[in-house]
This record gives C-alpha cells, structure tokens and sequence, in this order.
C-alpha cells in the first residue's frame, strides 16, 4: 500500500507539472486601452465685481471735458484653459450715453473711445481699439494648451470727435468688452 500511494502521488506530481508546462507556454495576449479627450476651451470665471469697469464720473468738474486720470481695475478670468490649439479675440465698444441719443449740440459729444487689452494667454496680448478702423492684434493665436488666467483692462480713453468736445449729461455712458476663447482650427 505504501509503494501505491507514493506512485499515486508521483504521478500527481508529474501531472501538476505537466499542467504548469503548459500555461506558461501560452503568448501573452495584449489588450489595448483607449480613449480621447475632445477640444475643449472655457474663458473661466470671473469673481470680482460681476465683470463691471466703473470707471466713475467721465469728466473734469472744472472744464466738462474728459478726465486724463481715467482708470478701472483689471478684471481678471480665473480657471481659463483650452485642451488644444486656441484662439483669444477681444472685441469692444465705445462708451455711449443712453439717455441722450440724438446728434450732440456743437461742441459736445455723446461718445468715448477706449482700448482694451486681454493679457496671459498668447506672448502679445490681445488688444482691440475703439476707434480703431481694424484692430489686428485682437485675435492672437496659442498653438498648444494652456490653463492660466487672462487679465483684462481698459484704458487711453478719448473723447469721439476731439478732445476739446465737451460730453453731453447722461447718467449712463455704457461700452463693453467682449472675450472669446476659442479652439482654433
């Protein structure tokens, strides 16, 4: 019985063995992983001030004529990024008053010019004049991805027609500036 039971499990042994022979001999099989992250491009958020330039009372109580000291803080866009390619285009328009809509008397004006400028995002900022008849320089392009924070300011404020235009009384000059982050083709 002894010389059966070590044969029993010598041939065990041998099976086992055989076993083991034979999925190791196997090729690996590959499986591949893929996926894809589309284009992607937010202008992020703004936190201070709701995005409003208010820039005050537009001209020198003395004279009536446009302020040289204008100015507003920056605002800036938090959390912007774009997975690919991208383009920043900044667009804006004049200050106008809102409630004085018709032709301004001799002298006055109704509107004021200004330049804003969108900074971080390309190596030259993207800046768009007002009175401007193009403005090249408002559409910049970034041929990688980025993530960063775009400021935006305005300034170099002008009376349209002139600066020895005086601006008509209105309690609402209005203007905007409009920033676009695009994936670029």
């Amino acid at each position: 019985m002894k010389f059966v039971s070590l044969g029993l499990t010598a041939l065990l042994a041998a099976a086992s063995g055989a076993a083991s022979a034979q999925s190791s001999s196997g090729l690996p099989t590959p499986f591949s992983v893929i996926g894809n992250v589309p284009v992607l491009c937010t202008a992020g958020t703004l936190t201070e001030d709701n995005g409003v330039f208010a820039v005050g009372v537009l001209v020198d109580l003395s004279t009536g004529l446009l302020r040289h000291d204008l100015s507003a803080p920056p605002k800036v866009l938090h959390g912007t990024f774009c997975t690919s390619r991208s383009t920043i285009t900044i667009e804006a328009t004049a200050l106008i008053a809102q409630a004085s809509t018709g032709t301004p008397p001799a002298g006055f004006s109704n509107s004021v010019d200004f330049t804003a400028k969108a900074e971080g995002w390309t190596p030259s900022p993207a800046v768009f004049t007002t009175s401007a008849a193009t403005n090249p320089n408002a559409v910049q392009t970034r041929d990688t991805g980025f993530t960063g924070d775009i400021t935006v300011s305005i300034g170099d404020f002008t009376t349209v027609g002139g600066p020895g235009l005086r601006l008509v009384e209105d309690p609402l000059y209005q203007g905007a500036v409009v920033v676009t982050l695009a994936a670029a083709n």
